[in-house]
């Protein structure tokens, strides 16, 4: 079986692509892409070429470009490309090249998809970037999806050059005399995947001349594995989780009846945005008393007696957290604990700005944490007239970072405290206080 042969068998086995129907090509003009669209071409495939210019590497970038537009000249087929300011993008958004790069790209294909009403985009990852991608995986910590190596398919992205090897790709090259550009970056070892591919993979085959090809094997072992863990993650969420129109239950009894009750709720938990941490101190919580609650970027979860439940975060609640109880802690948007004092002879109010102590009988629950309104204000402790928050960061030098920063602490309709910085005059220890209520924000 030729290289051609072997693509289209996997293409089928995987239900990559059909006879009918557009395929946007990713092609750089490097010696991948170049394999990847002479194969699906010599297929019979009805293609287009996709490239993007990063502008990363100078006379390479326009290089490249016009390589791969006489690419498609030559073999009559449509050509598209887009030029990127990467740079800026990655300073922006605070992101790596790396990141920046892969972002844009696949936004622009999924444009190219939808204009053009294409079957997939078609990129040129093969074999060894799939082992790559484990081992990065490996020494960045990471479950068993992470061990399965690069998926043939996500959503319209589609891998056809997945079973081949880069070795098997070169041999392709050389027998068919196809022409490709270099690209001087893959040599550079600033990037984290160039240095598993320029030096810890040479090194692992130098200890073991068959780790590659043993590795080709453990992954396909792994992705049987897995197809048997997530039919098993089905079948426990089936029985654990509870769906209806405001939110999502999982039964804490049949939580705790799981082997492996971290990993079980992590499953079941990630796809409402809660990461590795977050879960581990949800099912150290599992047994506390209700009430905790905790924050993903799109969801709250909130303990109660038997159950977790798990709800949406609507739009005009994304700056507005709630804390149900005296004896909440919130890692989200800001580390908050809160810890109730009986008020005795020997108690000290605390002269922190990062910690206060207010009445505990003058607060209404629950208490909301969100970002200041114009028009806010509260009476600054020491004080006895109200005073608007804008008066107040302007007297204290807020910068305007400093202010759209700043968290509000909420008590019924009265500010309690601008986190950090001052709380309100009415919810002072005196005399006649019993109880206080300890407020710290960590990390200030």
């Amino acid at each position: 079986m030729n290289l051609q042969q072997k693509v289209q068998s996997f293409i089928q086995k995987q239900q990559l692509l059909t006879g009918q129907g557009l395929v946007i090509v990713g092609v750089s003009g490097g010696i991948d892409s170049i394999t990847l669209f002479s194969i699906l071409h010599s297929l019979g495939y009805n293609c287009i070429i996709a490239h993007c210019n990063f502008h990363l590497r100078q006379d390479e970038s326009m290089r490249d470009e016009d390589f791969v537009r006489n690419l498609a000249l030559s073999h009559s087929v449509p050509f598209y490309s887009i030029d990127f300011d990467t740079n800026k993008y990655a300073s922006d958004q605070k992101i790596s090249i790396e990141m920046a790069a892969r972002e844009l790209r696949y936004n622009w294909f999924n444009e190219l998809l939808k204009s053009h009403n294409a079957q997939a985009i078609a990129i040129a990852h093969h074999a060894d970037d799939s082992i790559e991608t484990l081992l990065i995986n490996l020494t960045r910590g990471t479950g068993l999806r992470g061990l399965v190596g690069i998926a043939p398919r996500n959503n319209h992205i589609v891998r056809p050059l997945l079973c081949c090897t880069r070795e098997e790709i070169e041999n392709y090259v050389v027998e068919h005399e196809l022409k490709y550009v270099q690209d001087s970056s893959n040599t550079s070892n600033i990037y984290l995947r160039n240095r598993f591919r320029n030096e810890v993979l040479p090194l692992l085959t130098e200890i073991n001349s068959s780790a590659r090809e043993n590795l080709y094997k453990s992954i396909e072992n792994l992705e049987g594995n897995f197809a048997i863990y997530q039919q098993s993650i089905e079948q426990i969420r089936e029985l654990v989780v509870e769906k209806n129109e405001e939110n999502i239950t999982l039964n804490i009894d049949h939580i705790r009846a799981q082997v492996h009750v971290n990993t079980v709720l992590h499953e079941l938990l990630s796809p409402y945005g809660f990461n590795t941490s977050q879960v581990l101190q949800i099912n150290q919580h599992l047994d506390s008393e209700s009430g905790k609650v905790f924050y993903s970027e799109s969801h709250r979860l909130i303990k109660d007696r038997k159950q977790l439940i798990v709800s949406e975060i609507n739009s005009n609640e994304k700056e507005c957290f709630t804390i149900l109880h005296p004896d909440t802690e919130i890692e989200r948007p800001i580390h908050l604990s809160f810890n109730k004092i009986t008020v005795t002879s020997e108690f000290q109010v605390s002269k922190v700005k990062n910690c206060i102590h207010v009445d505990a009988s003058k607060l209404v629950f629950p208490l909301k944490l969100r970002g200041w309104n114009e028009g806010d204000c509260f009476i600054p402790f020491g004080m006895k007239q109200k005073k608007k928050l804008s008066d107040f960061f302007i007297d204290n030098k807020f910068s305007l970072a400093d202010k759209e920063n700043c968290w509000i602490l909420v008590s019924g309709e009265d500010i309690l405290w601008i986190v950090g910085h001052r709380m309100d005059n009415r919810y002072r220890i005196t005399e006649q206080s019993k109880d206080a209520l300890e407020i710290k924000v960590w990390n200030q």
